[in-house]
């Protein structure tokens, strides 16, 4: 079509960053990928060139029916591969997500809805409301199971909806094998104890680890609005099986209030109807998870923000995970 491509630099930087020679060879292949998908899947492009952390997304038209999308182009490795398996369960189930219009599995492209980039829930003044609707958009995309949606990926409930998504159970396992490491490499006290009670609360529930679908990231800038006026949708699942309760601490941590940390663990407990003790447990695993992934960047000590939030939610529930 004769486009040129060009690729912000950026996404140039943080590919080459985090994926060396492979991130280098993605980005000096998108401009043919990105002519190949405009041509393949009867697009033109209609604005500027966006990104992320890993994809380059352009606006596009539908030659076809005019209607307006985005090209997402990405590599497929663990982060990713699970994304369109997840927008098409929560499409079959009618879910609040951003609808899925083609995939390409060979090298992950995605054509998308395009939707408003002007209303953006990060630009929400009230930080309580923000709450409340990822609270109601997690009710509604963990309530889907793999497999639960017959035909949504496409050749029935078992092409990958079930088997070969990333489950929990095994994420818990890798954390609570790693805790020991993190715990000797803090330097406070306090902090050491903080983790050793993360850990103890997750061997608590990791061997009911759960069987719905986690977004994973839901904070408030991976939630925008439907062109149509459709309402709140996410976007950019990093796909896991497993227990709602793992789903909350973003939310926590987003624009974040010491004050309001208990009043925003109820408000997303209650609207999802959990079990505060299990939430409890889930939430403190997701900060021993970011303690290990920071730990394995040299940290020493914990974020404070996600320090705070564990004593809150650590002391909001008794010992054995029962509020």
């Amino acid at each position: 079509m004769g486009d040129v491509i060009d690729i912000p630099d950026a996404l140039i930087a943080t590919q080459s960053a985090y994926n060396g020679e492979a991130g280098r060879a993605f980005v000096a292949a998108l401009p043919g990928l990105a002519a190949e998908f405009l041509e393949r899947w009867g697009l033109r492009r209609d604005g500027a060139a966006l990104h992320g952390v890993c994809a380059l997304v352009l606006p596009v038209v539908r030659e076809g029916d005019g209607r307006r999308a985005v090209l997402k182009l990405q590599p497929v490795d663990a982060e990713t591969a699970g994304e369109p398996v997840a927008l098409r369960l929560w499409g079959a189930a009618g879910a609040g997500a951003v609808r899925l219009l083609e995939h390409d599995p060979e090298t992950g492209s995605m054509l998308l809805e395009r939707l408003d980039g002007h209303r953006a829930l990060a630009g929400e003044p009230d930080a309580d409301r923000a709450v409340r609707v990822i609270a109601g958009l997690l009710a509604e995309l963990t309530a889907v199971r793999p497999g639960a949606v017959a035909g949504a990926t496409g050749s029935g409930a078992g092409d990958g909806a079930g088997a070969g998504l990333r489950g929990l159970g095994e994420a818990a396992a890798r954390m609570l094998a790693a805790a020991p490491d993190v715990v000797a490499g803090l330097v406070d006290e306090e902090e050491r104890a903080l983790v050793r009670d993360c850990a103890a609360a997750v061997r608590e529930v990791a061997g009911e680890p759960g069987d719905r679908l986690l977004h994973w990231d839901l904070h408030f800038g991976n939630v925008l609005a439907r062109e149509d006026g459709g309402g709140w949708v996410a976007i950019d699942p990093k796909l896991l099986v497993g227990d709602p309760g793992f789903e909350l601490l973003p939310a926590l941590v987003d624009r974040f209030d010491a004050g309001a940390v208990g009043k925003r663990f109820d408000a997303m407990t209650g609207v999802l109807g959990l079990d505060r003790g299990r939430a409890a447990a889930w939430t403190l695993g997701r900060v021993l998870q970011n303690a290990c992934w920071s730990a394995e960047g040299g940290a020493r000590r914990l974020a404070p923000e996600q320090a705070e939030i564990a004593r809150v939610v650590r002391g909001s529930v008794s010992p054995m995970g029962r509020g």
